[in-house]
């Protein structure tokens, strides 16, 4: 992942290529991949696809930072894409299958709408980072704040049951769960289906895990 940042992630034009550099005059044929001209697609371009996994990669490894850095990065809306619209050229609030990697079309979008990074991007959202994981009727929330957030509400509905969250940072290390005001063990919350409103508290400990340093991020990957 180190390396992904450090070639791959690029701010200037907001994306996260595919590969570096692209094909062009090799004289080996990589196949179809050649048919696109240097930085076009899967040419050196960003794939948007692989763009939100390199964030979900980050959030994994606990770069709570980078992570943040990259959705915003590649998301169409965010307020800091907005002075590249005539660059960018397509819709703004929809994912783009891929964004051109080189100049002189180096930020275009490219293929919009019909792409399943959308899908992608919602679970980087939601997943990754806001922290939701169920498996079966079991639900965790474990998520990866930004340093200046307080907290956040997310409501979750469970066939007929609304589940309302609340999420906020302690000043203490460590983490604990409400359910109708009684404690949880285990931050793990066993979903009931009785048709009713419940209301979950979770606090999170004070500060999100530091990012690995670099050596660490094998080690990361292994745990």
């Amino acid at each position: 992942m180190q390396a992904v940042d450090q070639y791959l992630v690029k701010p200037d034009i907001r994306a996260v290529l595919l590969l570096d550099p692209p094909f062009d005059k090799g004289l080996q044929d990589p196949g179809y991949i050649k048919g696109y001209v240097p930085g076009v697609r899967e040419n050196g371009g960003q794939y948007t696809h692989a763009a939100v996994w390199a964030a979900m990669a980050f959030a994994h490894l606990g770069d709570t930072a980078k992570a943040w850095q990259l959705l915003h990065m590649i998301n169409p809306a965010d307020p800091l894409n907005s002075p590249r619209i005539d660059t960018y050229k397509v819709e703004p609030y929809v994912m783009a299958a891929d964004v051109y990697g080189t100049a002189p079309h180096a930020g275009r979008g490219g293929w919009t709408w019909y792409t399943g990074s959308a899908g992608w991007m919602y679970r980087l959202g939601v997943e990754s980072l806001l922290g939701l994981q169920r498996s079966g009727n079991l639900l965790q929330l474990k998520p990866l704040m930004p340093e200046d957030w307080p907290g956040f509400n997310l409501s979750y509905r469970f066939a007929g049951t609304q589940y309302h969250f609340e999420v906020v940072r302690g000043e203490t290390a460590g983490s604990s769960m409400t359910l109708d005001g009684t404690a949880v063990d285990g931050m793990t919350l066993t979903l009931v289906d009785d048709g009713s409103e419940r209301w979950v508290r979770i606090q999170c400990g004070g500060s999100q895990p530091a990012a690995p340093k670099t050596a660490d991020y094998a080690k990361a990957a292994d745990d």
